[in-house]
């Protein structure tokens, strides 16, 4: 039978992005103050539940091994399921326990699904329109973020809505569209059939390094800039998720327009502006005393996660085809190397010195920006065209 016009594997991107994006965002957007105000979480207990979100992350390289049994497209569905039941029944167990078990739900089907996606789209797209189409997929995930953030401020400020009801109202309409895609969507192919072990090469070095690096930067941002605005500012949950609707309000509107941008200058430019500017946000952060000013420099901080997309095109560009899908598993596997230990150990820290977490964060930063600048992508072609000669004879 013959697709219809709308079932593409792009339009199936769309819809999974807007359940990952919606439901992730009504448990990060809650998190802190539901946290705090019902679970009554300090800086410590923050930090592990993080080190707890991070370890399905951690052993996403396990994703391998399921794909032996299910194609990554099946393997995408069920991890949504996984994440919308873990966001709905969160409001459910207000306390410590409670929230470090459902948070690994949770994470168990975000992490997954993030993986899957990510070779997913490398396969899906050709390599000339990827950066524009991850761009797009960025500016709807903040659109989603974006409507998920409305209804959440809408439910604190005009109706009073509990926590319980929201978590489990996001968690349900995730669940829902993902049995909607389950029913509605074909099969897609992809065009290389996978390598279904883990595959580590010496010629991804350096992604494997830069892909590290912004998995431990990454774990400052989401667990400790949030929380600096709660815990040091007192932002109530209403503005915290007014500071999330700007954040992806700019970036509906820029993240295509960076997805092209990267297409032209290439992957080497845009991550050192990223890591530049990275610097002097986490120095920023250190110092501030100014919550408007601490709100700019989240903003600003945010807008440079769209700038990823050139970390993904550049390992694209220098991969085998049939490499995708083990390695998105083993570099998002090393990604969440720092993120199981930076949350719980830079918690103990900022019991110390809050700005101590942030200097560190510029160091890792400066690391990044040093890195980037060995992108060679002419020279990693060659050692691929070598390594095919090599493999032929």
């Amino acid at each position: 039978m013959k697709n219809k016009g709308w079932q593409t594997p792009f339009i199936f991107l769309v819809v999974a992005s807007i359940v990952m994006s919606a439901t992730f965002a009504a448990w990060l957007a809650m998190l802190n103050n539901f946290a705090i105000e019902q679970a009554a979480f300090t800086g410590a207990e923050i930090g592990i539940l993080q080190s707890l979100r991070e370890i399905p992350g951690f052993l996403a390289f396990t994703a391998v091994f399921v794909l032996l049994v299910l194609t990554e497209q099946i393997f995408a569905l069920i991890s949504l399921c996984i994440l919308s039941i873990g966001v709905a029944i969160t409001g459910l167990f207000p306390s410590i326990y409670g929230l470090y078990a459902t948070t690994v739900l949770m994470s168990i089907g975000f992490h997954y699904y993030e993986t899957i996606n990510t070779s997913l789209s490398l396969q899906w797209f050709n390599k000339n329109e990827t950066a524009e189409k991850l761009g797009k997929l960025m500016s709807i995930k903040s659109a989603a973020s974006l409507v998920c953030y409305a209804l959440i401020w809408l439910g604190f400020s005009l109706f009073s809505t509990s926590y319980q009801f929201l978590y489990l109202f996001f968690g349900l309409t995730g669940l829902l569209l993902t049995i909607w895609l389950f029913m509605a969507m074909p099969k897609f192919e992809v065009k290389h059939a996978q390598h279904k072990k883990i595959v580590l090469r010496k010629r991804y070095s350096l992604y494997y390094l830069l892909t590290f690096l912004s998995g431990a930067r990454r774990q400052i941002f989401v667990v400790f800039a949030g929380f600096l605005m709660v815990e040091k500012f007192g932002y109530s949950v209403q503005q915290i998720t007014l500071l999330y609707m700007i954040n992806h309000v700019i970036n509906f509107f820029l993240a295509p327009k960076i997805g092209a941008w990267i297409g032209r200058v290439g992957e080497k430019k845009a991550l050192t502006l990223e890591y530049s500017g990275l610097v002097m946000v986490f120095v920023g952060y250190a110092v501030v005393d100014s919550a408007d000013i601490a709100a700019v420099l989240y903003i600003i901080d945010h807008l440079f996660f769209a700038m990823a997309i050139a970390l993904k095109t550049y390992f694209q560009k220098i991969a085998d085809p049939k490499d995708i899908a083990s390695n998105s598993a083993v570099s998002f596997s090393i990604n969440h190397i720092a993120a199981v230990v930076i949350p719980a150990s830079f918690g103990v820290i900022w019991l110390i010195d809050n700005s101590l977490v942030f200097y560190a964060g510029a160091l890792i930063a400066v690391a990044s920006l040093f890195a980037s600048q060995f992108i060679n992508l002419t020279k990693n072609t060659a050692d691929f065209s070598q390594e095919l000669e090599v493999n032929n004879k």
